[in-house]
């Protein structure tokens, strides 16, 4: 599976400000004192609200104020959260949202559905993957981007939403009539046996129900007859601190420290411990991890990691180890505010130290490369008495880089440049057709070269041009990710999945791994341990 650099973007913040009292003690106030620059700022709003040379709404400076102040902070995670804004941190930190349950893109111009959810109203009403959304309650979705389609299939659990499709193979326009729900975003993104002993498990984020869905997701996988857990936590942004705790908890010994907090606060020093029996301890688990692990997902993997309960298998992780917390100002407004740092259990801080985000996003790029920029000097020891680096971040047991793009295949990505879109289309769209013909029945079809063919000629037909040249090197390329979405439309995800897991040389290490392993101990001696460096 060809590597993709997964931004991650993770701000959401909260604070109050408190407006009155600017007025109190403007006499008689010694200088330099909070008073006085109480009393400096409220001069300074009142003067540019009377006198600068564009109008401005009064409540509108103060909302300057409140993202000047937290600008100041130079922190990404401390930020005042809008309406809007702070809706998407409640969906995303609960996992739900009032809607149709359909994962959407945008194909062709027209909003395409790539899978409908489980037991969702889409689900009920029979909305395929790949029908296209060509009406919302006669409003025409053509042109639409993916934001505003999101917008306005969303709404109030019991509102009504009209659904004109156009399914493949079907000449008249389908009309569907769906009532919106609350949609329950499930944290256990896939769930299967990829062989007869090996089960895989991917968490997409940390939320409120992430213990409850992998607990379930385990539990039904070892009655399948699962022997070792491959648990990927591959960009997984994190989420719920709680939820962090409760999810590594899963896997630890009553007493045995998930991860420690420290800060300014009075309460906000605190040491998080085991609390239950693990239900699954001879299971051995490989975590796979990468530059988009982070927040919560790294307390798991890191506690999994210094209590020797799991190998960390891929690259080392995002390195976000501040803790906010969030204060509701209202009902539309929040503050989150970063109030300690966090640290695993041998001690070491998740937190990497950049100068700001592009130096974060280059430290990582070089890190998925074996370049890491973290100091090897911070060396710290797990249960077992093995060594694992500190200074940010979690570093896996075992590195391996992710499938990356040949020089021929760069040169064709380069070519298409802002005609990226057009490629998807003719690809997503020839996909498509392959459904409506039936001419995919076995799911390990091979992508022939004739198919590969239709994609460029389709590509070239809507004025792109490629090379013979050019083409020759992408043949590949192409080949594999037909191969994908054919998969997805034609049959399912999982078997898109499973397609991919075969190009995915992180899964494949892990998965070689797993299959050793009959039990923790077993797993942990598949890999070196690393000898402590000579002390001067």
């Amino acid at each position: 599976m060809k590597h993709r650099k997964v931004a991650i973007v993770a701000a959401v913040a909260v604070v109050a400000l408190a407006t009155g009292g600017w007025l109190l003690q403007r006499e008689n106030t010694p200088a330099g004192s909070v008073y006085q620059q109480a009393r400096l700022f409220d001069d300074v709003l009142a003067r540019v609200a009377d006198f600068y040379v564009d109008s401005i709404d009064e409540k509108q400076l103060y909302q300057m104020a409140i993202d000047g102040l937290l600008d100041q902070l130079h922190d990404p995670y401390s930020t005042f959260l809008k309406p809007n804004d702070f809706h998407s941190l409640t969906e995303a930190t609960s996992g739900e949202y009032g809607g149709l349950g359909i994962q959407i893109d945008v194909r062709n111009g027209w909003i395409t559905v790539i899978a409908p959810l489980p037991d969702t109203p889409a689900w009920s009403a029979g909305i395929q993957t790949g029908d296209q959304i060509i009406m919302l309650n006669d409003t025409s979705t053509e042109g639409w981007k993916q934001d505003r389609a999101v917008k306005e299939l969303r709404g109030q659990p019991g509102s009504t939403a009209v659904l004109k499709i156009r399914r493949v193979g079907i000449e008249q326009a389908l009309t569907f009539k769906v009532t919106r729900a609350t949609i329950h975003v499930r944290s256990v993104g896939l769930s299967m046996l990829l062989d007869d002993r090996v089960g895989y498990i991917a968490l997409s984020q940390v939320s409120q129900s992430s213990a409850a869905e992998l607990t379930t997701a385990i539990t039904e996988l070892t009655q399948r007859g699962m022997k070792s857990l491959i648990f990927d936590l591959r960009n997984d942004p994190g989420g719920l601190l709680n939820q962090g705790i409760a999810v590594s908890d899963l896997f630890l010994d009553p007493g045995q420290e998930v991860v420690a907090t420290r800060g300014r606060a009075p309460d906000a020093t605190h040491t998080y411990r085991d609390s239950k029996p693990q239900q699954w301890p001879q299971l051995p688990i490989v975590v796979l991890a990468n530059g988009g692990t982070a927040s919560a997902a790294e307390i798991i993997a890191g506690a999994l990691q210094d209590h020797d309960r799991a190998i960390v298998v891929g690259t080392p992780t995002f390195g976000k180890g501040l803790v906010q917390q969030l204060w509701q100002l209202g009902p539309d407004f929040g503050l989150k505010l970063t109030t300690a740092r966090w640290y695993t259990p041998s001690g070491r801080t998740i937190q990497r130290t950049s100068r700001n985000e592009q130096d974060q996003e280059a430290q990582l790029a070089a890190a998925e490369q074996g370049k890491d920029t973290v100091p090897d000097s911070l060396v710290f020891h797990t249960d077992h008495g093995r060594i694992v680096r500190g200074g940010g971040g979690i570093r896996p047991d075992m590195f391996v880089t992710p499938d990356t793009f040949t020089t021929a295949e760069r040169a064709f990505i380069r070519m298409l440049g802002n005609k990226v879109p057009v490629y998807w289309d003719a690809r997503a769209g020839y996909a498509l057709e392959l459904k409506a013909a039936g001419k995919l029945t076995d799911p390990n079809f091979t992508v022939s070269d004739a198919m590969v063919d239709e994609v460029l000629r389709r590509l070239r037909a809507r004025g792109v041009t490629v090379s013979d040249s050019t083409a020759a090197g992408a043949r590949h390329y192409i080949a594999q990710q037909l191969g994908y979405e054919a998969a997805r439309y034609v049959f399912s995800r999982q078997v898109e999945f499973r397609r991919q897991l075969n190009d995915d040389r992180q899964i494949q290490q892990a998965l070689a791994l797993a299959r050793k392993a009959k039990s923790p101990a077993d797993l942990l001696s598949l890999v070196t341990v690393t000898p402590a460096p000579p002390h001067n």
